[in-house]
């Protein structure tokens, strides 16, 4: 039997610039990669033309690289699965697209904001993905949706199946999604961009991803784009959800928070061995935060010795990154 070469990635959105929180992710996604001999790909996912920024594109491109970290395809280099920003895919995730709606598994929503606010005050159905849609316009009779259509530009949601969903995560275990979980998702919004669950499931795809390493926080996307890959007969990737980098206090790392930039730590004139030692050291790869390059640390990578649970930065670590 051939084996598959293992194909990783990392997917970063142009919407800031890369804090350690985003490097430690990419640094085990690259490590999981190269450890079995793997290609690695790198991706914007600047889907969202808004929000998303060519400079921190750029940015994220010199970061990593400052930091040790290769990639065999992406927006820089090039390869056979290009372009590499989602903003000129477009024409792939309106085929998708279009390939769900002949199988009738999408259908118009015209919710507007206020009730979907009025959804996400509801005290349950929540999860990182937001609220659970209860499926208002999946039970519209023809003649209500053809009204509604004459008012409202509709968004096109997803159903989900009635069924559960479960995978096996390589970081965060056994996983097992009821029923309805996170209820019907929007693949295409009203204003004309495509939805990032299509999106990302349309790239892994056609670029052969076959293994997923990201943050926990998307960990409530997995069984919705599972439901995607399995609707549209694909391969469905194996999946590792890492814990997150917390700051000192706790909470969740920010984009607006200059001291755990990596390129505030570039232009300090901190040594970049030195910020993936403490990357490693906060992965569980070495016992001690000392200064290592980034392939030193591939032979006897697993991800199984990343810790289970969230780490939270240190203030001595960011007296030493960021002096």
């Amino acid at each position: 039997m051939r084996m598959t070469t293992r194909r990783g990635r990392f997917a970063p959105t142009p919407s800031g610039r890369l804090h350690i929180g985003n490097a430690r992710t990419a640094l085990i996604a690259w490590l999981h990669t190269r450890a079995a001999g793997g290609r690695f790909v790198l991706r914007m996912e600047d889907i969202d033309k808004p929000r998303s920024r060519p400079e921190f594109a750029e940015q994220i491109v010199a970061d990593l690289r400052w930091l040790g970290l290769d990639w065999d395809e992406g927006p820089d280099v090039g390869g056979p699965h290009g372009p590499y920003e989602q903003s000129k895919r477009e024409s792939l995730y309106e085929q998708t697209l279009q390939r769900l709606e002949q199988s009738g598994l999408l259908y118009p929503c015209y919710c507007s904001r206020a009730e979907l606010a009025a959804i996400a005050s509801a005290p349950h159905g929540l999860d990182a993905e937001g609220p659970a849609y209860p499926g208002t316009c999946r039970r519209l009779a023809p003649a209500e949706r053809a009204a509604r259509a004459a008012v409202k530009t509709p968004s096109l949601r997803f159903a989900m199946p009635d069924r559960a969903i479960a995978f096996d995560d390589m970081a965060a275990g056994r996983q097992n999604a009821p029923a309805g979980t996170g209820g019907d998702f929007v693949v295409k919004r009203a204003d004309g961009i495509y939805g990032y669950q299509l999106a990302v499931v349309a790239d892994d795809a056609a670029m052969g991803i076959t293994d997923v390493v990201r943050g926990a926080d998307l960990l409530d996307s997995t069984p919705r784009q599972i439901a995607l890959y399995e609707a549209l007969g694909l391969p469905v990737p194996r999946f590792g959800h890492v814990p997150l980098l917390l700051g000192p206090d706790g909470r969740r790392l920010a984009k607006r928070d200059d001291a755990i930039m990596v390129a505030s730590m570039r232009a300090a004139g901190v040594q970049p061995e030195k910020v993936v030692g403490w990357l490693a050291y906060w992965s569980g790869l070495i016992a001690q935060p000392e200064p290592v390059s980034a392939w030193e640390l591939v032979p006897g990578f697993d991800i199984a010795k990343v810790p289970p649970e969230p780490v939270a930065v240190t203030d001595r670590a960011l007296r030493e990154l960021a002096p």
